[in-house]
């Protein structure tokens, strides 16, 4: 057994990988807790239930999530833009190294398996999501006024897009078995096709 001082990051941590690479719904806590190396006492000392286990791995996620997209958003407007598809793709580029081919967003992974079966978590996610929606909204609105955008681009309908945009294509990856490098690439054409004529000269 591990040491009983970093149990809890422990099972977080076993559980984001395993959620990832198979599902929420088909890891058990037992199998959580054996990858984890800590006793079930210790599991559900910390987790009242599997589902604040999701929350915790939500919270895992954002974090890394959050501190990417912090770093890109104080370079100048253009840059903060395009860090944007560079950071999500970093992500699942990333994600695709460490598993062999394209595994999902953790947090559409499990809004899909989870949203109209756990309320926490589902309101933990919608939460997350407007946090993330927020972050993209202050750069897209950075943007436009630094005259990168279209005269008729709204900025925060770009924000929106971007979101879902991303969802969408690392959904398909996953299902097509196809490239994490394509999913980057896809963001920078909806970000391209709003630029002004003279930017994306």
């Amino acid at each position: 057994m591990g040491r009983t001082s970093d149990a809890r990051e422990r099972i977080v941590r076993a559980a984001a990988r395993l959620f990832l690479a198979r599902s929420y719904v088909s890891v058990g806590v037992g199998e959580v807790c054996a990858a984890a190396e800590v006793r079930k006492g210790s599991f559900y000392h910390f987790f009242p239930s599997k589902a604040d286990l999701a929350i915790a791995v939500i919270d895992l996620h954002a974090a890394g999530l959050h501190d990417r997209l912090d770093r890109g958003a104080h370079a100048d407007p253009a840059e903060a833009l395009f860090a944007i598809p560079d950071t999500i793709g970093e992500i699942q580029l990333g994600f695709e190294s460490r598993f062999g081919q394209v595994v999902g967003c953790p947090f559409g992974n499990l809004a899909t398996e989870l949203a109209t079966c756990e309320d926490a978590v589902r309101a933990h996610l919608s939460t997350l999501f407007a946090s993330w929606t927020g972050k993209l909204t202050a750069t897209c609105r950075r943007a436009a006024e630094a005259g990168l955008l279209r005269a008729d681009t709204d900025p925060d309908r770009l924000a929106h897009l971007l979101l879902a945009c991303a969802q969408g294509t690392i959904m398909l990856a996953k299902v097509d078995r196809s490239p994490a490098a394509g999913i980057p690439e896809a963001l920078r054409g909806l970000i391209n096709a709003h630029l002004t004529e003279e930017v994306a000269a």
